[in-house]
């Protein structure tokens, strides 16, 4: 079993989970790729975050990255979080059309 590298110090803060698919379509012909995205969450329970401590934010779902990023409510949370925190850890970070 891998050793775990977070700390009790990442467990105090929240953790955020940005979901996300390119269009409508995707999210309704490729459902598979949305449920793996939430089960992310799990990881996150898993790795001991409490779930009151977990945000999920969803609202770009359908929204391409081709949109500026300052159009997608959803990516504009994260970021503002990022700043507040200037801390982030992710499993994948790609694709964010930034």
């Amino acid at each position: 079993m891998r050793e775990s590298k977070v700390t009790a110090d990442h467990l105090k803060r929240d953790a955020y989970l940005y979901v996300r698919q390119s269009s409508p379509r995707q999210v309704t012909e490729h459902n598979e790729s949305t449920q793996r995205q939430y089960a992310l969450r799990n990881r996150a329970i898993a790795a001991g975050w409490p779930v009151e401590r977990i945000r999920v934010i969803d609202c770009d779902l359908g929204k391409s990255a081709s949109i500026a990023p300052a159009a997608r409510d959803g990516f504009q949370q994260l970021v503002h979080r990022f700043l507040e925190t200037d801390h982030m850890r992710g499993i994948r970070f790609c694709r964010h059309g930034l």
